[in-house]
């Protein structure tokens, strides 16, 4: 007999329109004689608040739980935070979109239950997406040092644009006059880089980007490096500490740290639809190319 799959699943508590979702999930799982495994915040915002009667499941409490598969519905912040709580444990990830735009999260909230049949079914395909890795030589900052999507450093809001040295294996490169830089992912390279004119990665492309933040300067442009370089970033700033955001999490930094970003050990497994097309997915939520003149056929 067959072992019942675990299935972490990890949601959105701001959107209490989604409960005919959340029922359809749970009842699919009871079908499939899964085991739901529930992130503890959601839990409570599922009971609590949207008065949901749960069937029985073990709660998430902390990062030390195992599973076959982890659920996250939401937009892609909530993927985000997923792939943080999984972590190294190479869980495959099945992303469900509650929000607007739903580029990581890529299965739609009407299809979840043929979504999740799929998957227990085994006719959904994994893509391994690349993971950042920071690390600070002032020691250990609080938060999570890898990065899904992107690392960036930033200016303080109330502070003068700053000046990040960039070595690449230890070479220079440059010293960007920004309000900041973006380390960028394939997988992040439709996220914040590419609002600030980053160049779009297909996955699998074994890049990193480098993006500057609205740079003081005609000549600079975005740059795209293999991903097995190691990344210094030396920050100076006239108020002598600057931010440090890695997938959105922010922590302010004195500007005596150097970072160093390099590709992760392990990579974020994500479970795709074998009939996805990235190409598609670019011009039907990105609009790519659009152009009201022309009707394609």
């Amino acid at each position: 007999m067959e072992k019942a799959k675990r299935c972490a699943i990890f949601g959105n508590t701001y959107q209490p329109k989604n409960s005919t979702a959340v029922l359809k999930l749970f009842d699919t799982l009871v079908r499939h004689d899964a085991i739901p495994l529930v992130d503890h915040p959601f839990f409570d915002f599922l009971s609590s608040e949207m008065h949901i009667s749960l069937p029985e499941c073990e709660l998430i409490t902390d990062d030390a739980f195992q599973a076959d598969v982890a659920i996250s519905m939401g937009g892609d912040g909530t993927f985000l935070t997923t792939a943080m709580r999984v972590g190294e444990k190479q869980i495959p990830i099945l992303g469900i979109n509650t929000g607007r735009l739903g580029f990581l999260a890529g299965f739609s909230l009407e299809d979840i239950v043929q979504t999740l049949d799929s998957y227990f079914t085994g006719l959904l395909c994994c893509e391994a997406c690349s993971v950042l890795q920071v690390e600070y030589s002032d020691g250990e900052l609080p938060g999570y040092p890898f990065a899904l999507n992107e690392v960036a450093v930033l200016k303080r809001d109330d502070s003068s644009m700053i000046s990040i040295r960039v070595d690449i294996d230890g070479e220079f490169l440059t010293t960007y006059q920004a309000d900041g830089l973006i380390v960028n992912t394939p997988t992040g390279s439709t996220g914040y880089a590419l609002s600030v004119g980053g160049p779009v990665m297909l996955p699998g492309s074994q890049n990193v980007g480098l993006v500057a933040v609205a740079p003081h300067g005609l000549t600079v442009r975005p740059l795209t490096l293999p991903d097995n370089l190691e990344i210094s970033l030396t920050v100076k700033s006239r108020n002598h500490n600057f931010l440090v955001a890695i997938d959105g999490r922010s922590v302010a930094c004195q500007d005596t740290t150097r970072l160093t970003i390099r590709k992760a050990p392990y990579q974020v497994h994500v479970l795709k639809h074998p009939d996805a097309s990235f190409l598609h997915t670019l011009r039907s939520k990105l609009f790519w190319g659009s152009d009201a003149r022309v009707v394609e056929h």
